[in-house]
């Protein structure tokens, strides 16, 4: 009831001005101990993913807390684990505003944000002062005037300086608002970038005495040959797991709305059954070797649950929850 009235007012309010105050104000709630007004029981669903142990299968997706900036306060929403980022070497601004549009008639978002981020090093700084103890995803990118012939060396930067401090690493190679990035998910330049983090991955293991899953992320725009050589060069690598979906370029369910047209990733209801074909038939190319984290077009824990039955073995949101608020973890955990 409380986030209904609240999402009144932030909808009424430009999109990206909305998610800065509304995230100001959750973590500012948090620390006077009121987080608990916004909060809901989620149930305990313990299950082991990438060696990992997950108090619950229900995540927050990338993207909504970029530079590790609100963990605790998410953290207290009853979130299984949190992914923050995408994280770059070097700060950057993004792509020009506005670049985030809410179409609530489809219950969607398109945003064309571009890697807005402070930088690696802060990330770590936010992290290393956060409380939380709980699963932290880092999801890695490349700077946007960073060569794509040379993105390797933006992933590994990034690799090296989060590895101490995260549970799992994923590879973003799929948002549509950095120039040529989804270009990675081709076969061959995919094999190289892979060859060259396991290979770290390894010598960072050695070096911190623990090891730090990889899990890659990729589009739901994906055509069906080009899912079997990604599931292919996944279980060559022995990549320990992979998100599907990020946005996607599609403007199936929004044409013709207010906003429907604008350029960027589309999130949200319209992107679900994109995502969940992906996820199908990631799921029938890995057979159980690689877990999947189920992502897009979850609004509710119907959609939470289609994902599991379609292969996947955790779920994460970020549109549902602008659209849902905190309700949407219990709805979706108690759903699986």
């Amino acid at each position: 009831m409380l986030y209904s009235l609240l999402r009144t007012v932030f909808f009424s309010m430009d999109a990206e001005s909305a998610h800065h105050l509304g995230m100001e104000g959750m973590k500012i709630a948090q620390r006077l101990g009121l987080i608990h007004l916004l909060a809901y029981k989620v149930p305990d669903k313990p299950r082991s993913v990438m060696g990992i142990d997950f108090p619950n299968p229900v995540g927050l997706a990338a993207g909504l807390d970029k530079n590790g900036d609100y963990i605790d306060a998410l953290a207290a929403l009853g979130f299984g684990f949190l992914e923050i980022g995408t994280i770059t070497p070097r700060p950057q601004p993004g792509n020009p505003k506005p670049r985030l549009f809410r179409i609530p008639q489809a219950n969607a978002i398109i945003n064309r944000m571009g890697f807005n981020n402070d930088g690696v090093d802060k990330l770590i700084e936010n992290v290393k002062r956060a409380k939380y103890r709980g699963i932290l995803g880092i999801n890695i990118g490349k700077n946007f005037d960073t060569p794509i012939e040379n993105a390797a060396g933006d992933y590994l930067t990034c690799l090296r300086k989060v590895y101490p401090h995260a549970s799992y690493v994923t590879v973003n190679i799929s948002s549509p608002n950095t120039k040529n990035l989804r270009q990675l998910q081709q076969s061959s330049e995919l094999e190289a970038l892979l060859d060259a983090l396991k290979n770290e991955q390894g010598k960072l293991a050695q070096t911190h005495g623990k090891h730090v899953p990889l899990a890659l992320k990729i589009a739901p725009d994906l055509e069906t040959e080009q899912i079997l050589e990604i599931a292919d060069l996944l279980l060559k690598y022995r990549i320990e797991g992979v998100v599907a979906t990020n946005t996607t370029l599609s403007r199936e369910g929004v044409a013709g709305l207010p906003h429907g047209e604008e350029a960027g990733g589309l999130s949200g209801a319209p992107v679900r059954l994109k995502s969940t074909s992906v996820v199908k038939q990631l799921s029938l190319a890995l057979g159980g070797k690689i877990p999947i984290i189920g992502v897009g077009g979850i609004m509710s824990g119907l959609d939470a649950k289609e994902k599991i039955l379609a292969g996947a073995s955790l779920v994460q949101f970020y549109s549902g929850f602008i659209y849902r608020g905190p309700e949407l973890v219990r709805e979706a955990c108690e759903e699986i």
